[in-house]
């Protein structure tokens, strides 16, 4: 039996024991209060069935998304932050807050950042760090990194990696962690090391090497 037929039983039978009762034809505050009470009451019930039905499968066979069998590949690429010359991939573009933090706290720089397969500018393009990064510390240099990695070229062409993390840049090593993916590395998961190769204070560009470790769904990336 549906809602709707349950309501209408319900508000036929209080007819019929109002009229037995010999009560007058305006009905009493008291049964106003308990038809919208009920009427509350089924529809809540309603919206709750509606909300059931939009999990069409409560648990899945991972099989079913080609998710057969996880493994851990290593990415290695190299990332170059340029931000002199002609042609600059990271832009500031919110400054620090105040010249009193000697982190330039405050400021954020967006980026389009090359992906490289060697240390070396002109080597082989493998894709773009497309994101920001900021200032997040008051009292020491640390970045709030937001990055996806999209690849350009081979098999993984249109696949991306998501890094997210804190980098204390001047450190020798820091991680980033890989809090997920698209394409072939969808319910990508894993974190990165991150080691500076090359640094310019003069102008502000560098390069780092990015050492990736990935668990997900898709064949090995031998590939880089």
């Amino acid at each position: 039996m549906t809602i709707k037929s349950i309501t209408c039983f319900i508000l036929l039978r209080r007819a019929d024991l109002l009229r037995k009762e010999n009560m007058t034809a305006s009905i009493s505050a008291n049964h106003f209060l308990f038809l919208f009470l009920f009427l509350i009451l089924s529809s809540s019930i309603a919206y709750t069935q509606q909300d059931e039905a939009f999990f069409i499968n409560k648990s899945m066979d991972k099989k079913l998304l080609g998710l057969e069998t996880e493994q851990l590949s290593h990415l290695r690429v190299y990332w170059h932050d340029v931000l002199s010359g002609n042609n600059p991939t990271s832009i500031e573009i919110v400054p620090p807050i105040s010249d009193k933090f000697i982190s330039g706290f405050g400021y954020i720089r967006m980026i389009d950042n090359a992906l490289t397969e060697e240390q070396d500018r002109s080597s082989k393009l493998l894709g773009r760090a497309q994101g920001l990064y900021a200032s997040a510390s008051q009292d020491k240099v640390a970045l709030l990194m937001a990055m996806n990695f999209v690849f350009t070229s081979g098999k993984y062409n249109g696949s991306s990696i998501s890094l997210y993390g804190r980098n204390p840049w001047m450190e020798d090593v820091r991680e980033l962690s890989v809090i997920g993916g698209s394409g072939l590395f969808r319910f990508a998961r894993g974190y990165a090391k991150l080691h500076t190769v090359e640094l310019d204070i003069a102008k502000g560009n560098a390069v780092v090497e990015y050492n990736i470790y990935i668990f997900h769904y898709a064949d090995s990336i031998a590939l880089f």
